[in-house]
């Protein structure tokens, strides 16, 4: 247990990533006492470069908002975004892939076949699509995104299934008589965990970005603000004022990078802990 602490402390990419999530969860918790009322309300002349005010210490866009108070609160809606959409890919995905692997037969068949036809769609087009047919909201967003990012899920925790489901402490859990459902979520599901855990921090990665991307092309909410929205509305201003796309742009990069960091570091760490 020492050895795997010590690794975790060793091993840069999670360090790295967990100080800058910490510096993100900070920005969050304190963006609504730093900057409270709307962030999207018009408070000073428009296009103050960053560092012209002292008020205004990111400088305003081209409405006269304080663009420190939007990325800020922006950061909020694209962390909550893409935890509650990889929250609930996750618990389908998981159900998916659990019931095919264990059971197998038809059942994996079909539900196999399930899952390659949504990894026949684009994920981005089938996300714009299912937005499109709905009112674009948070709420709606996160559903769409959901429905894209159940599918790796299903594939890892099936093929983790399809290995432990032989395992001579589930045959002694059959041989007890235990029913199917405590069989799978009692016996099996906490070993085949480790996988799907490490891919977490990716998927939120993957989803910040399809909301970033979303809100840029105008499929966003359109009552919050997001970075993708700050990016769209900075592109007319891309030649003379290119702060207004840089900042968010560098809070984008920043954000998914320090996810990708953890996952790569908890598959490390995780790893470490299933050899030992």
């Amino acid at each position: 247990m020492v050895a795997l602490l010590k690794k975790s402390y060793d091993n840069n990419s999670l360090v790295s990533g967990a100080t800058l999530l910490s510096v993100l969860a900070a920005v969050i918790i304190l963006a609504p006492f730093l900057y409270p009322g709307d962030p999207q309300s018009m408070v000073a002349p428009a296009l103050i470069r960053p560092g012209e005010d002292a008020r205004y210490m990111l400088g305003t866009d081209g409405l006269g908002r304080d663009l420190a108070a939007e990325l800020m609160h922006g950061a909020g809606i694209s962390v909550m975004i893409g935890i509650g959409s990889v929250t609930v890919g996750v618990f389908i995905g998981t159900i998916i892939g659990a019931l095919g692997g264990y059971f197998g037969g038809l059942v994996d068949d079909l539900l196999t076949r399930l899952t390659e036809l949504f990894q026949t769609v684009p994920t981005f087009l089938l996300v714009m699509a299912l937005v499109c047919v709905f009112e674009p909201s948070i709420v709606v967003i996160i559903a769409a995104i959901a429905a894209t990012s159940w599918v790796s899920v299903a594939r890892i925790t099936r093929a983790q299934f399809r290995t432990l489901r032989q395992r001579d402490y589930v045959l002694a859990a059959r041989t007890l008589g235990y029913s199917d459902a405590r069989i799978i979520a009692i016996e099996i599901l906490p070993n085949a965990i480790t996988p799907i855990v490490a891919n977490i921090s990716l998927m939120i990665a993957s989803a910040i970005l399809l909301e970033s991307a979303l809100s840029f092309i105008g499929l966003g909410d359109p009552n919050v603000v997001s970075w993708g929205s700050m990016i769209a509305e900075g592109r007319d201003y891309m030649r003379s004022d290119w702060y207004l796309i840089a900042i968010p742009g560098t809070a984008i990069a920043t954000t998914v990078f320090a996810f990708n960091l953890v996952g790569d570091g908890l598959s490390h760490v995780l790893n470490a802990r299933s050899s030992s």
